[in-house]
């Protein structure tokens, strides 16, 4: 009887080593994190949210955004990036608008033709669309897509930035953006989306989504 309980122990462990063999060798399941509930527009699509960013501000609207929606998320960088002081920054920046300059961008985005909803987001840069996203859209052909803006501010609103996004995808179907109030360079006021204001932009992002029929919640 003895000798039958041990052999019978010995057969378990057996078994339970063979199946934690066979485990071992089965590719390992990562988890994904599902956005919220698509809407219409967004079923069966694929996303992509290109942002530009000088204090962080546009980052954390698009990594909201992000979480929402899901795809995949691309910072938009210079081969020459712009000064870190912000008055010579905003000299250089004048003056690529007035003779029409396109900065040479440093990201390069593979097989583009495979998205179907392009997020694009950016700071107003002297109440126009920075010089980097009109690199950017003139790089890219975004015909037959659909085209999301979003916004961060000092207080002065968007400018003409929505309209030269129109402009140059004159072939996509450009919705309704988002913008909101970010830093005050000008001030010394940096990264402000935490706490409250962060709070508050989540809330405002998931709104404007459902509104434009993104997510369904």
């Amino acid at each position: 009887m003895k000798r039958l309980r041990i052999y019978g122990i010995q057969v378990i462990t057996l078994l339970l080593m063979i199946t934690s063999c066979s485990r071992a060798g089965e590719p390992t399941k990562v988890k994904e994190e599902l956005p919220i509930d698509k809407g219409d527009l967004l079923k069966d699509k694929k996303v992509l949210i290109v942002y530009l960013s000088r204090t962080k501000n546009t980052k954390a609207v698009a990594e909201i955004i992000h979480k929402k929606v899901g795809g995949s998320l691309v910072a938009l960088e210079l081969v020459t990036p712009y000064p870190e002081h912000y008055q010579t920054t905003v000299d250089q920046v004048a003056a690529e608008n007035a003779k029409g300059y396109l900065p040479q961008l440093k990201t390069r985005i593979d097989s583009i033709e495979k998205y179907d909803v392009v997020f694009i987001g950016f700071p107003t840069w002297g109440m126009q669309l920075p010089p980097p996203m009109k690199s950017f859209l003139n790089k890219y052909d975004l015909s037959g897509k659909i085209v999301v803006p979003f916004n961060t501010n000092a207080g002065y609103g968007i400018g003409s930035s929505f309209e030269t996004i129109k402009e140059l995808c004159a072939n996509s179907k450009v919705l309704e953006g988002f913008s909101t109030k970010g830093g005050v360079e000008r001030d010394g006021i940096l990264f402000v989306m935490e706490n409250e204001k962060e709070t508050q932009v989540q809330l405002e992002i998931q709104n404007w989504l459902k509104k434009i029929g993104l997510i369904s919640l």
